[in-house]
This record gives C-alpha cells, structure tokens and sequence, in this order.
C-alpha cells in the first residue's frame, strides 16, 4: 500500500545514519571494483600484441631455423654417397630439406610474416674461394660446388660444407632480403 497523503519527516539523526550507510556502500563498491581493474589489465584483449613484427628479427630467427633445417639434412646423406655419386648426394640433401623449408615459410605466414627461401649460387661460391682449402698441403680431396651446394671428397665419400640461400622476409610495416652461407663442416 502507498500512502497518498500524510507528511513523512525524517529526524536528523536519520539523514546522519543514511549518510553513512551510502558512504560505507560506497567504499564497498570501491574495494570491489580495484581487483576487477587489475585483473583486465592483465587478462584483457592483447589482439595487435603480434602486430610489432621487426624484420631484423624475424630474419635472425629464419636464419637459426634454416641452420638447424641444413644441419639435420646433412646429417641424414653424412656418409651414404660416394664421391663418384656427389650430384645424387646433393640432390638426396635437397629432397631432405625441402619439407623443413617449407615449414618454415608456412609458419611466417601465422606470424603474419611473409618468408621465402631460395637456392643462392653466388654466396656458395664466394664461401668455396675463401674457405675451402687447396694445395698439396690439404687434408681432403677437392671442393666442389653444385648449384649452392658446397660438397668436398672425404675418404672417398661426399661430405657436405655449406650451402647458400637468399632470404626474403616482409613484415607489414619492412622488407629484408639477405643472403647466407650455413656451414655444415669447416
């Protein structure tokens, strides 16, 4: 029932006590809202967290990935070809390694990265003149490059050097492109 009419006066210890009352809800409400503040900040969306790609570093961690991907690859023809079969040893190398690259260029992609690999002649042949030695004072047989493919006999046996690429990376905001020499023995 609601009363139409009638005065009803509060006394002033009521408006004391109801001031109080708001106060401490108030305060309440205040204690509870400092944990669901923090806890946004540390749950809250993070959605462009991916979005600060730099090149220089997704290049570096495309180049350890590519040095592993070589490594595991010649490791697996170490010893299997003969030096008369050297072509049949680099083309095995490559069917090796062609599943690893391009794991890695598919994985660019969900980093919002666009990576890709290529067979690099020139820095192969560049590493063979510097490195590979020559002489009658060398330990092993001749160096031989094929394709980007540094190979060397051994014991009659073909060993894997190096091999080189070029690297081409695009994030949203750069563009690298680079080219490497994974060495494999020195």
């Amino acid at each position: 029932m609601v009363r139409m009419t009638g005065e009803c006066r509060l006394t002033a210890g009521q408006f004391d006590e109801r001031g109080q009352l708001v106060l401490v809800a108030a305060a309440v409400l205040a204690l509870a809202l400092v944990p669901m503040a923090f806890a946004y900040l540390q749950l809250g969306y993070h959605g462009d967290v991916g979005a600060d790609v730099e090149a220089e570093t997704e290049l570096g961690d495309t180049e350890r990935s590519l040095e592993r991907a070589v490594e595991h690859a010649s490791g697996e023809i170490d010893g299997e070809y003969s030096w008369n079969r050297r072509e049949a040893a680099v083309e095995g190398f490559r069917d090796l390694l062609e599943d690893d690259l391009d794991t890695i260029e598919r994985l660019g992609h969900t980093e919002g990265v666009v990576i890709e690999i290529a067979s690099a002649a020139e820095p192969a042949s560049a590493w063979q003149a510097e490195t590979c030695p020559s002489g009658p004072m060398r330990s092993f047989g001749p160096c031989e490059r094929i394709d980007n493919v540094v190979v060397q006999e051994r014991a009659d046996e073909t060993a894997l050097l190096a091999a080189g690429f070029e690297l081409r990376l695009a994030t949203p905001d750069d563009e690298a492109t680079v080219e490497v020499v994974v060495v494999v023995f020195a």
